[in-house]
């Protein structure tokens, strides 16, 4: 390092100098310029500036070290890596790869900062896992934990083995859990053009792979401790072995699957009868309260109950036949006669009012339900109920028949229009109906 004087005071300069820009090669100490010396052609008035020829260095060594060089230093090394010192010093500049290797060893690694960031090696080795045991070495990281854990083989038979696709000796099947979660990372490869947000987007990948490994690896486990493997086997075996159950019964053991992983083969079974045993207790409470509904109090008039009820269902089925059944066609004009005959009867036994029995009140309390009901008279209400004709299809009938007569009386000719399907005794069930009430004329 270059030494500077006084040219007032002759004394040696260390620090900072005071340079005159006015008068070649020509400097003072800072006790000198502050008096105001002036020697020769120098005048205190002249133009100067501040010189420190002093270097700050981060450590105290004989061939000091700027902080910019020490900086530049740092960024070489983190960008080239340790040991490229030929990249390094070229970074550097002012100074050689042979003193930025001595410096960066010196201070850096085997100084006090090395001895603050740098930890005792560890003996990290890696393990044979074709051994049995592993050999005598250790491992710091494993690479999965099932490979470190002994593994028990599920007992099945071969024929078991190969359905279900299983191999005991490593515990795995050939189809997984969520097989295609390898296709997340199958394409993935490090570049060296690589962005921020390309090795972000790489990492998150690899994140979503190993929660998927991590859900397999759970699941896999449930089935070995509730022992589902099995359960599925025998499940299988009982499937082929007895016969078909009801479609019902199929659907909702298939409903109650999402159960099995909480429960054991043998506790999710009982599971399954608790419930099939709670549906038949339902169904005889709710026959009970039907009994208790109709007044019977005790267990010996249930009999005499359903003998009656038998009695009334026959007797019900026996008249529906009779309403419904519609005489054959015969060659004789007595047969036809007969049959206008029946309808008349029929006609009027309708008419008639009938005593009402529990089904007549079934019926009425479930058109009661329908749409339009509210907007029937109380005669409307039992002609409906007694040709088995909903409220909206009745109003829809009187409209157009009512329009029709309408038409007529004004002189139009209209063709009367019933709706497909109508049947002939309805249609003069209602035609004598609208009649009787007023609403149209007799025709």
């Amino acid at each position: 390092m270059a030494k500077y004087r006084c040219n007032y005071c002759q004394g040696e300069i260390s620090g900072f100098r005071i340079k005159c820009n006015d008068c070649p090669d020509f400097d003072l100490c800072l006790q000198c310029f502050s008096c105001g010396a002036e020697v020769g052609n120098h005048r205190k008035d002249h133009k100067y500036k501040i010189l420190n020829d002093c270097v700050v260095g981060a450590f105290d060594v004989q061939d000091v070290w700027t902080l910019v060089e020490e900086t530049m230093l740092l960024d070489a090394v983190e960008q080239y890596g340790l040991g490229n010192w030929e990249d390094v010093g070229s970074h550097v500049e002012t100074k050689s790869a042979e003193e930025c290797e001595e410096h960066y060893n010196s201070f850096y690694v085997q100084g006090n900062i090395g001895k603050v960031t740098f930890f005792p090696e560890r003996t990290s080795y890696v393990k044979d896992h074709s051994c049995p045991d592993g050999g005598k070495y250790t491992l710091i990281c494993p690479l999965s934990p099932s490979i470190t854990l002994p593994v028990n083989p599920i007992e099945l038979t071969i024929q078991e083995q190969q359905e279900l696709g299983y191999m005991p000796l490593r515990d795995d099947f050939e189809r997984e859990n969520d097989n295609d979660a390898e296709t997340l990372v199958s394409s993935l490869a490090n570049n060296y053009d690589d962005e921020d947000i390309d090795i972000a987007v790489k990492l998150a990948q690899v994140d979503r792979y190993r929660t998927r490994l991590k859900e397999r690896d759970r699941r896999k486990k449930i089935a070995r401790e509730y022992s589902l493997i099995q359960a599925a086997t025998s499940l299988a075996k009982q499937k082929y072995q007895t016969p078909k159950r009801k479609k019902e019964e199929r659907e909702f053991q298939d409903k109650m699957k999402v159960f099995t992983q909480f429960h054991s083969a043998a506790e999710h079974e009982a599971f399954f009868e608790n419930i099939q045993k709670e549906k038949e207790l339902k169904s005889r409470i709710k026959e009970l309260m039907r009994y208790r509904k109709h007044g019977i109090t005790k267990l010996d008039e249930i009999d005499d109950f359903e003998e009656e009820k038998f009695k009334r269902d026959k007797k019900k089925e026996n008249k529906k036949k009779l309403v419904c059944t519609t005489p054959t066609k015969r060659g004789s004009m007595v047969s036809k006669k007969a049959a206008v005959v029946t309808e008349e009867k029929l006609d009027i036994l309708i008419d008639d009012d009938e005593l009402k029995d529990e089904e007549e009140e079934n019926d009425s309390k479930e058109m009661a339900s329908l749409p339009g009901y509210s907007y029937l008279s109380e005669r409307e209400r039992r002609l409906c109920n007694s040709i088995g004709m909903t409220p909206a299809n009745y109003m829809t009938i009187k409209t157009c028949i009512i329009q029709d007569y309408l038409q007529r009386r004004q002189g139009i000719p209209v063709k009367i229009r019933y709706p497909s399907g109508l049947d002939k005794t309805h249609r003069r069930k209602i035609m004598s109906f609208l009649t009787d009430n007023g609403w149209i004329g007799v025709t």
